[in-house]
């Protein structure tokens, strides 16, 4: 995520982060700046979120050979998340003194493995088989990730070297949607698990050979999921607004995945957009998003309250026109209006979040915070799944509407208590 620099001591949150002296005594962290390795980072993150997310951009053709309704193929990603959820800190300690350099290799390669399953499944069942081996070394992936950029880099460099690892992540929750549709459309949904297969296959090699070895047991990390460096958070850490946002993030992270899942049906059945005209809509969305990201970098990140709050109300006012429209002006409008709320609010929660913890309870907080945000994704897909058999497509947007209106009540509340508190503290 991205946050405004102030001067002042920095602390790094979210991603494994070595101490200063850690980092010199480490003997692996290079003079110079890692770029090829960090890209290389960046493009594994980016394969795996995309084969995380091409059930979603497949849903149709997928639905028609395996024969099984929309919601059941929605429900591979919340098999997947909740499999991530069950598993990874587990995993994450059986693995805990094979080498970091290894395991990323391991991962991507049984990831391939998950991907060319996937391209033969003959059935749904075994289709739910290979996503779970993938859910299954997913979590794994992200804890060694996040933690390897603290490994190759000086301390006043780790939030450039976080700046390129992460771009990788937002790109493909922006790209990896309207990527994996143009490739069911242009190469059948099968062929697009074995090029992505492939890929991660071509990843694992690119890792092995241009991403450094790292001495990960000489230092102790200081969260376990993934992060970028912050600076000191303003007056007012709280346990209160730690819980706020985690529980703001799952609520708006559920709404999101409920209609995001179902987004290529939605568009297709509800609001009338021709099929052939999918991937394109999906495009824009997907830069939208990344306008989105760009912004935060900018502008939004400045003042993280009020542009939560802002993007809050955007997406309830995309969500309304989607749910009363079934207009395809209206609806692509409406659509890239969301696109640019969602792009934005993960990174703004977060940041609510590391300003709101306090230091004794980062570890704790940040994984919570990412268990939260996988509960959503894979709660989400479910919530979809139930509302589309039970009430049809059109419903799906109001589900989102509700999230975005608790949450934003619950940073509201938070914000002015916040006010509150630092004006009780200013009197004494």
């Amino acid at each position: 995520m991205l946050a405004r620099y102030r001067r002042g001591p920095e602390r790094a949150v979210g991603l494994p982060v070595v101490s200063e002296r850690a980092a010199v005594t480490q003997g692996t962290t290079p003079a110079g700046f890692p770029t090829a390795a960090l890209l290389v980072l960046a493009l594994a993150v980016f394969t795996n979120i995309s084969v995380e997310m091409l059930p979603m951009g497949l849903l149709l053709p997928m639905s028609r050979e395996l024969e099984v309704g929309e919601g059941a193929i929605g429900l591979l990603v919340t098999i997947f998340a909740f499999t991530v959820v069950a598993s990874s800190t587990t995993l994450v300690r059986l693995t805990r003194r094979v080498p970091r350099h290894l395991l990323v290799t391991t991962v991507l390669v049984v990831f391939a493995a998950s991907c060319f399953g996937s391209a033969l499944a003959p059935d749904y069942a075994w289709s739910v088989a290979f996503r779970v081996i993938g859910g299954i070394v997913h979590g794994i992936f992200w804890t060694v990730v996040g933690a390897y950029a603290a490994y190759l880099v000086q301390p006043h460099q780790l939030a450039r070297a976080v700046a390129i690892t992460s771009a990788g992540g937002s790109f493909a929750y922006v790209l990896g949607l309207p990527l994996a549709t143009l490739l069911g459309q242009v190469i059948g949904w099968r062929w697009s698990f074995a090029l992505f297969g492939v890929v991660c296959l071509v990843v694992a090699v690119a890792v092995w050979r241009l991403l450094p070895a790292v001495d990960h047991l000489r230092d102790r990390a200081t969260t376990s999921t993934g992060s970028i460096a912050l600076p000191d958070p303003e007056p007012g850490k709280s346990l209160r607004g730690v819980a706020l946002a985690i529980i703001s993030t799952t609520l708006v992270m559920l709404g999101h995945y409920a209609l995001y899942t179902y987004i290529s049906p939605f568009l297709v059945d509800h609001a009338g957009v021709p099929e052939a005209w999918l991937s394109g809509a999906l495009f824009g969305y997907g830069i939208v998003g990344i306008g989105a990201v760009l912004a935060i970098a900018l502008w939004l990140g400045r003042r993280p309250t009020a542009s939560t709050l802002a993007m809050m109300v955007a997406g309830l006012a995309a969500m309304l026109a989607l749910g009363v429209s079934q207009h395809v002006v209206l609806t692509v409008a409406a659509v890239l209006v969301w696109a640019f709320a969602l792009g934005a609010l993960p990174a703004l929660l977060q940041t609510r979040q590391l300003q709101a913890t306090p230091e004794r309870m980062l570890q704790g907080a940040t994984a919570w915070y990412t268990t939260g945000f996988n509960i959503g994704i894979g709660a989400g897909a479910l919530l979809g799944a139930l509302v589309l058999e039970a009430a049809g497509v059109g419903a799906l947007p109001w589900i989102l509407f509700a999230g975005l209106a608790i949450a934003l009540v619950l940073v509201g509340a938070d914000a002015l208590l916040h006010r509150r508190d630092v004006a009780r503290r200013a009197s004494t």
